[in-house]
């Protein structure tokens, strides 16, 4: 998680769970159900909001959609610029994706490449009738042309802004933060 210094509490554990209940509904009532519905959540922070995604969807609706994991570490624009010997993690979608509703789930929506990575990555794995895209935090400054279909929160920030999303199963902390990027002086 990048560093800076701290502004605002954006969410917290119980604004987070709304948010995350609202998509969950929303995904339902957008695709008329359940049928067909495969969720994706991109490695890191996507993978426990698509599980939390999945318990709510069985709760309220009384079926357990499918669940993977998707890394796009080799997909990404920037690899070369990240490390030299980057670490892949294992891709794991346990339905075929052919002519489903694929919903990809992330944490936070920035410039959209880390999307178009995970759109590239998907369309490697079949060819699925559609694809969704829900975010926990949409923060504005796109430099692709995309969107997402579900949103727990817009935020517009200023690009010196950071948005840290901590969830449980990772940081063992629960809230979405508001952080002004560290100036480095030489």
């Amino acid at each position: 998680m990048e560093v800076g210094t701290f502004k605002s509490k954006i969410l917290d554990a119980d604004g987070i769970r709304r948010a995350v209940t609202r998509i969950a509904h929303e995904i339902v009532e957008k695709n008329k159900g359940t049928d067909k519905l495969v969720l994706v959540g991109i490695r890191r922070r996507g993978v426990p909001l698509a599980e939390r995604i999945q318990k709510y969807i069985e709760e309220f609706e009384g079926v357990k959609i499918p669940l993977g994991i998707l890394d796009i570490t080799l997909y990404r624009d920037d690899l070369s610029t990240i490390d030299i010997h980057p670490i892949v993690h294992e891709t794991d979608i346990p339905v075929s994706i052919e002519g489903k509703t694929v919903v990809l789930i992330d944490d936070v929506l920035y410039t959209g490449r880390t999307a178009r990575a995970a759109l590239d990555a998907t369309m490697d794995l079949g060819r699925p009738e559609r694809i969704q895209l829900a975010v926990l935090v949409d923060r504005g400054h796109r430099e692709l042309p995309i969107r997402a279909d579900y949103v727990g929160k817009n935020l517009p920030t200023s690009r010196r802004e950071i948005v840290a999303v901590r969830l449980q199963e990772v940081d063992a902390e629960e809230d979405v933060l508001l952080l002004e990027r560290e100036v480095n002086m030489k």
